[in-house]
């Protein structure tokens, strides 16, 4: 394991675009759901068992060598929702951006070359993984990381929640973390015998819900 590729992947500075997203969090909290800490973590739970295990898989996937233009199709398709993908396609162009400067690889280039718009971000990160030397297990790792520490941060903004309580969620979270991951990279290392679809497929039809609503407000702190 590259551990140290893991920290620049993982932490928070990498310049991937996620500060700009709160990962459905600020459509939670306008509406009531994140009140505080307690339903922060509520809030992430449920994330992590459904949008984090479908982007873990995928990246998990693009990590193993898996062809990535399949994969962006298996994305979309897990991806009902048109502000997602598109949320999805903007952090991934962002992704490859930050990759391609840091990790530079022949499979970054074609996939950004196959995808000028940007592909689902989840694929790239794989991608990138694999491009720096880690394992589909990191990619995954990354990936459920990213799912709770988005909305977390920006719920620090929303509600000028104390940082402190605001870790120690996270902290509460990382048996979840550690499960969810593993069940993705055990879906990814499936498909060479079961096919893509083998990938999970979980949904979250609030987040897609407030998801689109919140594309639509005029006045917002984050863009997703």
């Amino acid at each position: 394991m590259n551990c140290a590729a893991l920290l620049v992947l993982a932490d928070g500075r990498f310049p991937a675009g996620g500060h700009a997203h709160s990962g459905g969090a600020e459509a939670a909290v306008a509406a009531g759901r994140i009140r505080d800490a307690a339903s922060l973590e509520s809030f992430c739970r449920g994330r992590l068992h459904t949008a984090g295990l479908v982007a873990a898989a995928l990246a998990a996937a693009a990590a193993t060598g898996h062809d990535p233009l399949a994969l962006d199709r298996a994305a979309d398709a897990r991806t009902p929702v048109q502000a997602l993908r598109t949320t999805a396609r903007k952090l991934g162009r962002q992704m490859m951006r930050a990759a391609r400067a840091t990790w530079p690889s022949a499979e970054l280039d074609a996939l950004a070359a196959a995808r000028p718009r940007g592909a689902h971000q989840p694929v790239v990160l794989g991608l990138a993984a694999r491009s720096a030397g880690l394992t589909p297990l990191d990619a995954s790792y990354a990936a459920v990381y990213e799912a709770v520490s988005g909305p977390t941060t920006a719920t620090v903004r929303l509600l000028s929640l104390d940082p402190f309580d605001a870790t120690a969620v996270l902290a509460r979270l990382t048996p979840d973390l550690d499960r969810i991951a593993t069940a993705a990279m055990t879906a990814a290392l499936r498909i060479p015998g079961e096919g893509i679809d083998v990938l999970p497929a979980a949904s979250a039809p609030l987040l897609d819900i407030t998801a689109q609503q919140h594309a639509a407000w005029p006045v917002r702190l984050f863009a997703s």
